[in-house]
């Protein structure tokens, strides 16, 4: 693996890494700029990610396409309402010399696609909170390691809800960017049924290894940052908290909840990151308003009289920004 002279050196690599990522994924995912990037920001971020959209537009497609460009062992875990906790996490079994042995599951691998999320109860959601916090999994007392990177990107239809499950806020602070897939523009609508209906095939290569993207996250983590950008992005997530000391007007007229110091923390490795890889050396407050909202709209939870009034969650933090 190619080692770096300096931090600057290597900002320079990720930003050329990026540059060819998008390249590359864009041969298959056309349009839906926003949502590739946002994406490759989580994955260099070290977060999860959670689309949400509407079926057909591309979310399985898009995790398919990232994991071969990026050279990672990928598994796509389909959530169902029988899915079981040992269907994703592995189980012991009795060998034939009678001891326990046990068997991984598909979460041991780098990329994990959770498939309608919302398809499965809590008790199943849950097996996901441990590998997606602490990067390892406990079976039967005994804490297996995965390997590095580790990154989930579930998916969930906002449409059908029936049968559904809504994931609990301790999952949902779990993942770092909430990311709305939405409908193609038309021109690129029709570039995608030309691409689809032809015998047109797609070469893909690989990018980057799982050894480049650890290091290139631990670039990321080494990005210097203001204070007056820690205080701007600290004093945002507090706007958010009602009848509290920095509480905005419109949090105490329309939330009946706010965003936990996980949001913090994410602005200020999401800014790091859009700065990278916008070309610059240390991220400002312009960093931190272009990841806000896909980091805060899963941490807002709206009352009845913005529900009532059609306050929406992206509204809020338009005004909050």
């Amino acid at each position: 693996m190619e080692k770096f002279k300096d931090d600057v050196e290597a900002v320079d690599a990720l930003r050329e890494a990026y540059k060819q990522l998008h390249d590359e994924v864009s041969k298959v995912i056309i349009g839906q700029e926003a949502v590739v990037k946002e994406v490759l920001i989580s994955i260099f971020s070290k977060g999860h990610c959670l689309l949400v959209g509407v079926p057909g537009l591309a979310k399985t497609l898009l995790v398919n396409t990232l994991s071969q460009v990026l050279g990672l062992q990928y598994n796509r875990i389909q959530f169902t309402p029988d899915l079981m906790p040992s269907d994703i996490i592995g189980s012991e079994i009795l060998d034939e010399a009678k001891k326990f042995k046990f068997i991984k599951g598909p979460i041991f691998a780098n990329f994990i696609l959770a498939d309608e999320i919302n398809r499965t109860p809590p008790k199943t959601q849950a097996a996901l909170l441990e590998a997606m916090q602490e990067n390892a999994v406990t079976i039967a007392g005994v804490r297996y390691q995965l390997d590095s990177p580790f990154f989930v990107l579930a998916t969930q239809n906002p449409i059908e809800q029936e049968g559904t499950y809504p994931l609990p806020e301790a999952q949902l602070d779990r993942f770092m960017f909430n990311i709305w897939v939405d409908y193609p523009s038309f021109q690129d609508e029709i570039t995608i049924v030309k691409n689809t209906t032809s015998n047109k095939s797609t070469t893909l290569k690989h990018v980057l290894s799982a050894e480049q993207i650890v290091e290139f996250q631990n670039v990321i983590k080494k990005i210097p940052v203001n204070d007056s950008v820690y205080e701007y992005a600290v004093k945002l997530v507090a706007k958010t908290r009602k009848n509290t000391e920095f509480a905005s007007e419109i949090a105490n007229k329309y939330l009946s909840w706010g965003a936990g110091p996980r949001a913090s923390q994410y602005l200020i490795i999401g800014a790091k990151t859009h700065a990278v890889l916008a070309g610059k050396y240390s991220p400002d407050i312009e960093d931190v308003k272009a990841v806000a909202l896909p980091i805060l709209r899963h941490r807002l939870i709206r009352n009845y009289k913005a529900e009532a009034e059609g306050m929406t969650i992206e509204k809020i933090i338009e005004s909050l920004l």
